[in-house]
């Protein structure tokens, strides 16, 4: 299990640091913002593709779903602490460009207290989160569930398959192409991805488990531990919070592309 997180350790840093280096050269235009910015998303999606593939093969390899086990599960989670811990870092710095950026001749010369609580109170939701499966969900996934339930841990792995959309949506913001075509689609499939993997897995999760057992899934609920049910609304709720986020922000840039169009309408009929 060391050499597993060890090996993430090496793996994200490597691939943000190379990524910017690339850029760098690659993309002489580009300011440091965006770089950064673009390192960062691109670091994300490519740990979200990796969780999303290793929940498909866990959860596809596990028929019972309380005790099959799989190697990959307990590996996978230690893989990805040095992901979490390093991401906070990467946001942080993708924050401090992009502020300075647009500050211009007033933005801070460097590093410092206010520049650390100026992106903790802009990003408090995603550094809880992470700070959260780095010191809580890792913990009891390692050393409190006796081995059982690597099906569900698959499941949450497989939460992560909206991120590289998530990702890839902010890239196309930060070069400028929010007003295309290909963001639409992008944003779509982040509401589609978002819906089915954070929130409907939920449901999902519960009929599995009432499957294996033989109990109706409005009965599930009741034959689980408090702790499992109170768990799992504490997951849930921040998913349900960020796909009303979404959803907000997607009425807003829907309606921003129609203004256009009612306006052209309005001057035909003038």
């Amino acid at each position: 299990m060391l050499a597993a997180l060890v090996c993430g350790a090496a793996v994200f840093p490597g691939l943000f640091f190379s990524i910017r280096k690339i850029l760098k050269h690659t993309r002489t235009q580009w300011s440091e913002a965006d770089v950064t910015v673009v390192s960062e998303r691109l670091l994300s999606a490519v740990h979200g593709s990796l969780a999303t593939a290793a929940g498909l093969t866990v959860v596809s390899s596990c028929r019972d779903v309380m005790t099959d086990s799989y190697w990959l599960v307990n590996s996978f989670v230690l893989f990805g602490v040095p992901y979490m811990v390093f991401d906070i870092y990467a946001m942080y710095l993708s924050h401090f460009h992009t502020e300075r950026s647009r500050a211009g001749s007033e933005a801070p010369s460097g590093h410092s207290l206010q520049t650390v609580r100026a992106f903790l109170r802009k990003d408090w939701m995603l550094v809880l989160h992470h700070t959260a499966l780095v010191f809580i969900f890792t913990p009891i996934t390692l050393f409190f569930r006796r081995g059982l339930g690597d099906f569900f841990i698959g499941c949450m792995f497989i939460t992560e398959l909206s991120t590289p959309f998530v990702s890839i949506g902010k890239i196309l913001i930060q070069l400028r192409l929010d007003g295309t075509k290909l963001h639409t689609i992008n944003g779509l499939i982040v509401l589609l991805t978002f819906f089915t993997c954070r929130i409907l897995l939920f449901p999902f999760m519960y009929w599995m488990y009432g499957r294996q057992f033989g109990i109706p899934l409005h009965r599930v609920a009741f034959h689980l531990p408090l702790h499992c049910n109170v768990g799992n609304l504490v997951l849930l709720a921040p998913q349900v919070y960020w796909f009303i986020l979404l959803l907000r922000k997607a009425q807003r840039l829907y309606l921003r592309q129609r203004r256009p169009q009612v306006d052209e309408d309005v001057k035909k009929a003038d």
